[in-house]
């Protein structure tokens, strides 16, 4: 429902939600009067789709001025089988595709709740967010292969890495099972998939698989990237 507009000292009067209306000031010319928007994402990303900008480009909360803030959000792992989930986790949050989430979604929401939190607590939130858990199952049987049991999943001995450009311009490995995230080189105005992304990301883990001996060079790639509209 559109938010009313109100007739203050005779003079037409926007209000916004979370606002008072301001006092007109009686010696000023008869015209159309407002109140100052509050400065919140919501509100801001309201007025500005209503004003013609793409949903492709938000406000966002800063929570701090005092330092630099972290490159990127990690997340240790603690649900199980969930590499895949949390490797998609950290593509949507980390980077410029953070931009490009809904607001409310339930990406945004996970990553707004993550900011203060330390690493064990992030990963308790995580496992206590049962939507999460909800949009892992749903998506479960989705794909060109069965799902495998539980016990199975364990026996794949495969898993999910996601690579990500921070904010500082570096490559960061993410993989919940380490100990941490991993910062694998600067790569400034490159992208993931430049010769140096790639010699600093998947290429590099293919020639560690190559030197060991293994022979085992099963994987798949995906990039996220620019869409239909």
């Amino acid at each position: 429902m559109p938010i009313p507009i109100e007739i203050h000292n005779g003079k037409k009067t926007v209000t916004v939600l979370g606002m008072s209306p301001l006092p007109v000031h009686p010696h000023l010319p008869s015209s159309i009067s407002n109140t100052p928007a509050e400065n919140n994402p919501e509100v801001m990303n309201a007025l500005s789709s209503k004003l013609g900008l793409s949903p492709t480009l938000q406000f966002h909360d800063v929570y701090s001025l005092s330092g630099p803030s972290e490159p990127i959000i990690w997340f240790k792992q603690t649900i199980g089988h969930a590499c895949g989930s949390i490797g998609l986790l950290h593509c949507l949050i980390n980077g410029t595709a953070r931009h490009h989430l809904q607001p409310n979604s339930l990406a945004l929401q996970i990553r707004d709740a993550a900011i203060p939190l330390k690493m064990e607590e992030r990963a308790q939130m995580l496992y206590d967010n049962d939507a999460f858990l909800s949009a892992h199952q749903s998506v479960a049987e989705i794909g060109d292969t069965s799902a495998p049991s539980a016990d199975a999943g364990d026996r794949l001995g495969q898993h999910f890495v996601a690579f990500v450009k921070g904010d500082d311009g570096c490559l960061w490995e993410l993989e919940g099972s380490r100990m941490g995230p991993l910062n694998r080189g600067f790569l400034g105005e490159e992208g993931l998939l430049s010769q140096r992304g790639v010699e600093l990301g998947i290429g590099r883990v293919i020639d560690m698989e190559k030197r060991s001996g293994g022979g085992d060079l099963r994987f798949s790639c995906i990039a996220l990237a620019g869409g239909e509209e």
